[in-house]
């Protein structure tokens, strides 16, 4: 059974439909700006309220943007459940005006390149992929896009009534190709720092999450995620990609000689990103890392102790490694 309602997510606040598609106590939403995902009965039947508290305006702006981008990574069964939204809304934050550029111009080349035309009008979707809070925040980025000479576009003609989606034959500039092919390429950090390591260690779990990332945050304000840090769910290589993609540096934990941490250190190397090897001082002691990497900038952490050794050689690495002196 199909039937048309109000998105839960996004309210239908840029236009478009929203249909409902029964599939027991999971119905499935299809939303021509969200995209496509499953949420419980009661949250529906509530508009996604959870004990009194409903999602803000930019919560909900976020959300949407997850969706899509869960949708174009290949999942179209991104779940909200009670738990979900009990725990996750603190989490929801849309990207930085200079990250919504950057994924303009993601956007931009990525549709051109897979039609092979220019952009003839934009997509009600297309505020949420990139992740805009609302038409005239998106419109302002496009504007300061073309002004700057990285796109090219034609604003509506009647200015007094038109709007972003009166825009027409958008496509990138020469300039504005160059940045999309750095962008792909990852030569843009972004305004994290990305942490690959083995998961559900008794020691490494709470060393990184009481040590490293607080030691991080305190000296340098900068913030460094690792999978787990994530609402998404999805095709795991494509979103571990994409975060390596747009991290400002890699952090690599080998303690436990983690086929998945040497991929990433690879990958991130490839594409040029500075890549801080960590390890725990016994286990170096005893094997070192595998012979590629053990000539390598490596900063030891000890199980048990204040670490206070490890936490001024870890930033002052990061700072000769991100040009940050004092």
């Amino acid at each position: 059974m199909v039937e048309f309602i109000e998105c839960p997510v996004c309210k239908n606040k840029h236009g478009g439909k929203c249909q409902k598609v029964a599939n027991g106590d999971l119905p499935r939403i299809i939303c021509d700006l969200c995209g496509e995902y499953k949420i419980v009965g009661t949250l529906l039947e509530t508009g996604m309220k959870i004990a009194n508290q409903d999602f803000s305006s930019v919560q909900r702006a976020a959300l949407s943007h997850v969706i899509r981008k869960q949708n174009d990574n290949g999942n179209k069964d991104f779940n909200i459940n009670s738990y979900w939204a009990d725990e996750n809304p603190d989490t929801l934050k849309l990207p930085t005006p200079a990250e919504q550029a950057t994924n303009l111009i993601r956007w931009i080349g990525d549709s051109v390149i897979r039609n092979g035309l220019s952009i003839g009008t934009l997509p009600r979707n297309f505020i949420s992929s990139v992740g805009f809070f609302n038409a005239p925040k998106a419109e302002l980025i496009l504007s300061e896009l073309k002004k700057e000479g990285f796109v090219v576009a034609t604003p509506g003609i009647h200015y007094a009534t038109s709007t972003l989606f009166d825009w027409k034959d958008i496509d990138l500039t020469l300039k504005g190709w160059e940045r999309y092919e750095a962008e792909k390429r990852g030569k843009f950090g972004g305004s994290y720092g990305f942490i690959a390591m083995q998961f559900g260690d008794v020691s490494l779990d709470p060393f990184v999450r009481d040590v490293l990332k607080p030691a991080i945050k305190e000296k340098l304000n900068i913030d460094v995620v690792d999978m787990r840090d994530s609402s998404q769910a999805g095709i795991i290589d494509n979103l571990m990609r994409e975060r390596i993609r747009d991290a400002k540096f890699v952090l690599v934990d080998l303690t436990h000689n983690n086929s998945g941490a040497y991929w990433e250190a690879g990958y991130a190397e490839g594409l040029g990103k500075p890549v801080i090897y960590l390890c725990e001082q016994s286990k170096f002691n005893e094997n070192k890392t595998h012979f590629d990497t053990n000539h390598c900038t490596t900063v030891m952490w000890e199980k048990f102790g204040e670490n206070a050794k490890f936490k001024s050689e870890l930033i002052a690495t990061l700072r000769r490694s991100l040009n940050m002196f004092e």
